[in-house]
Parts: structure tokens; C-alpha cells; sequence
């Protein structure tokens, strides 16, 4: 599987000027999205997965980036630290209380983004999350929003067995939407997402 991270980062720099910002980054485990790290002051990099911090460790060890960045294993909820930007990094839609948990990022700092899937996305559906997706937008758009954009890529499969492992673990209803991918061979499906500043 694979999408094209490359011109996703390149949205995320042209959207918003990280420079000499401190940016808490929610969800920031896996590894795939850093290189706006470049230019920031640090990064305090917060996920509740164990394994997805080691991944993002790995990646910007790679990277030598290592030294701007602070992994905290937490839940958001949890956190107290303040920063210039908060970025939700494709997880609002996964946090409990979409609008309490913008209301709670506001108190660490005065700029949101909220980088995640479109409500309309196939990719979204396919993975069943497009509720979850649908109502994390409702909540964005109870506040002033500064600016906003959507992107499209796409989602890029092999054969259904990568399919299968990458979305097995979202349950029997997505299980159920990939049934039309059996037979197929190097495939992609439509993701829409989004970026929003608050």
C-alpha cells in the first residue's frame, strides 16, 4: 500500500508556515508525516500507541531529526503542554468528543490544524470511518474557521491481501466494503482529506 506522502507534505508546507513554531503534534505516531520538522523550533510529537511513537523514533533518526523532537506517550486528554501550533495528524476523528477535544487544544495553543479525512471520502467509507469522519467535521465547523482545503490522492494496492491487512483491524463493516477489491490487481482508491487552520 502506498499514497503519495510526498505531495501530502507538500500541501501541509504550502498551507501553513511551520518556521520557528513550537507545534504539538496529536497523533503523530507512524512515522509517515515529519518533514515539516525542518524548519520548526521542536516538535512535542504525542500518540497513544506505543509501537506508532518507535516508528516515528525510527524515521526521524533516520532523518537526524531526533533532536527536535520530544516523543510523549499520552493521551490527549492528558496532555498540559502549550506550543504555537497544535496539529491533529488524521486522528480527530478518533479522539471522544470532537468539538471537547478542539475546545481542550485551544487552552495549549491559540493555532489548530486539523489535517484528516474528508467527510465524502471513498477511503474513508472503506476503512469505516466515515462517521466518525462526518461528525469530527460537524464539530470544525462550530468554529471560526481561518482557512481551509481539500485535497484528493489516492490509496495504492497491490492485490486485496495488502488491502486486507491494512484495514482488518477497523472491523467486520470494512471487511465487509473491500468485498468489490477481490479479484484485483494493483488498484487505488480515492482518499479525500482535508486541511482546516482554526
Amino acid at each position: 500500500m502506498a499514497v503519495d506522502l510526498e505531495k501530502m507534505i507538500n500541501n501541509l508546507l504550502d498551507f501553513y508556515d511551520f518556521k520557528d513554531k513550537i507545534v504539538l503534534s496529536i497523533g503523530a505516531g507512524g512515522g509517515q508525516f515529519y518533514e515539516y520538522a525542518f524548519t520548526t523550533k521542536h516538535v512535542l510529537a504525542v500518540d497513544n500507541d506505543k509501537v506508532a511513537l518507535e516508528s516515528l523514533r525510527d524515521s526521524v533518526e533516520k532523518e537526524k531529526l531526533l533532536d527536535k523532537f520530544t516523543l510523549i506517550h499520552s493521551d490527549f486528554y492528558n496532555m498540559k503542554e502549550e506550543g504555537d501550533l497544535l496539529m491533529f495528524d488524521f486522528c480527530l476523528h478518533e479522539i471522544p468528543g470532537p468539538e471537547k477535544a478542539i475546545h481542550y487544544a485551544l487552552i495549549m495553543s491559540s493555532n489548530i490544524i486539523i489535517n484528516d479525512h474528508w467527510p465524502s471520502s471513498e477511503w474513508a467509507y472503506i476503512a469505516d470511518e466515515d462517521e466518525k469522519v462526518r461528525k469530527s467535521w460537524e464539530a470544525i465547523e462550530k468554529f471560526k474557521i481561518r482557512k481551509i482545503q481539500r485535497y484528493d490522492t489516492f490509496q495504492f494496492f497491490h492485490n486485496y491481501d495488502e488491502l486486507f491487512y491494512k484495514v482488518k483491524g477497523q472491523g467486520d463493516n470494512s471487511i465487509k466494503r473491500i468485498v468489490k477489491y477481490k479479484d484485483k490487481k494493483d488498484f487505488k482508491i480515492p482518499m479525500s482529506y482535508g486541511l482546516a487552520l482554526i
